[in-house]
């Protein structure tokens, strides 16, 4: 079982439309093929104007499959081709928590697919 953490860097200016488009139309499209994400984030101290968001996985492969069936879905497609612009950097890390660590991996796909 993985964390998927992705960084958005958003340009300046470009937040709200940004946000205001993730939420008309990729957050359902994302959610309905890689279920519920553990959390979605701006940042307010630090980098400012990036978007964090994560995601739990069975493994890699379970990953590979979802993004490979939400490329599929020309809705995703057209969202992908308005929100790109809007984006300056991205950043994807895959995580694994410490065993003391208060969220498992078990708990996270637990609440990705709620």
């Amino acid at each position: 079982m993985i964390l998927e953490e992705r960084i958005y860097s958003i340009k300046p200016g470009q937040m709200h439309a940004f946000l205001d488009l993730v939420e008309r139309q990729g957050f359902a499209l994302s959610r309905k093929v890689l279920g519920a994400p553990l959390g979605y984030f701006t940042t307010e101290i630090g980098d400012l104007s990036q978007v964090v968001h994560l995601w739990a996985y069975a493994s890699h492969a379970d990953r590979e499959r979802r993004f490979a069936e939400l490329f599929q879905i020309p809705e995703w497609l057209s969202f992908i081709e308005a929100v790109l612009p809007m984006i300056e950097r991205m950043e994807t890390r895959i995580l694994r928590p410490a065993r003391f660590s208060p969220l498992t991996l078990e708990a996270a796909l637990a609440m990705n697919r709620v």
